[in-house]
């Protein structure tokens, strides 16, 4: 893994020269976020040494490198999930790689299923902490001391000050946001009524099919981490509207110009 990541780190470097401070990834329906950067360089998944290529439909598939306002970021235009048929280090590689392009802050972003009463299609929520129910952990296996440790401290998944900091930029902005907490199951099917009481019982506030692993191997890396996601879909043990994927990218797609000027002014501010 060492040196597939320095190889594709190489790679990148020679084709752009660019240390970005701040590293992005897009959920679904949140592409158009690299309209806010002044881009510099745009670089297809299929052209990068060692990476995956995302399958799904709402995720571009491409890294971009630019600016916003004086803070140089790398944003991934798409990721790539489990249930893709992807391992869980071929999941995580791009973080790795972002690392050691440079980036200190990780901003992650979502399309998940409310089931927190307080939430309602749209809503858009500042994650403070997750629970991992996927059944394959990136970190299995032999560990490599030149990322991280052994046994990774897992209390702060998601950095206090940049939430707080986002809480202080959305009322600026009268965006209204909620917090909450994040489950993350296997997929690709939708949950069912007995999966989302599931999720209820447990704790969490919303579920999703990807996040956890990016957020546990950021956190190997001590990369500061902030993440946001937009209820795409409400479920309860009572009762659940069919949803479908193009009706989790539509309302994704409305909270979009909200949730992009979040994370634009938390990477300027912060």
């Amino acid at each position: 893994m060492w040196e597939k990541v320095q190889q594709t780190v190489s790679y990148i470097k020679e084709k752009t020269n660019f240390t970005p401070e701040y590293g992005v990834i897009l959920g679904s329906g949140l592409g158009s976020f690299t309209d806010d950067i002044e881009v510099e360089f745009t670089l297809p998944y299929n052209e990068i040494p060692n990476f995956p290529v995302s399958t799904v439909q709402g995720h571009k598939g491409a890294l971009v490198f630019g600016t916003i306002q004086d803070k140089k970021v790398v944003a991934m235009q798409g990721r790539f999930h489990f249930y893709e048929g992807y391992d869980m280090k071929e999941v995580t590689f791009p973080v790795r790689v972002m690392k050691y392009l440079g980036i200190k802050k990780l901003i992650v972003s979502n399309a998940s299923g409310g089931v927190n009463p307080n939430y309602e299609v749209g809503s858009i929520v500042i994650l403070k902490d997750q629970i991992n129910m996927l059944p394959e952990h990136p970190l299995r296996g032999k560990n490599d001391e030149r990322f991280g440790p052994r046994f990774v401290n897992m209390s702060e998944p998601f950095s206090k000050k940049m939430m707080l900091k986002a809480k202080e930029i959305a009322k600026d902005l009268n965006i209204e946001v909620q917090d909450g907490i994040y489950l993350g199951l296997q997929g690709p099917t939708f949950e069912t009524l007995a999966e989302y009481k599931m999720v209820k019982i447990l704790g969490a506030d919303c579920v999703g099919m990807s996040t956890v692993p990016e957020v546990i191997v950021a956190r190997h890396m001590d990369l500061e981490t902030f993440g946001i996601s937009v209820i795409t879909d409400m479920g309860n043990e009572e009762s659940i509207e069919s949803i479908t994927h193009a009706e989790v990218l539509e309302a994704a797609r409305k909270a979009e110009p909200h949730v992009r000027n979040l994370i634009k002014e938390l990477i300027i501010q912060y």
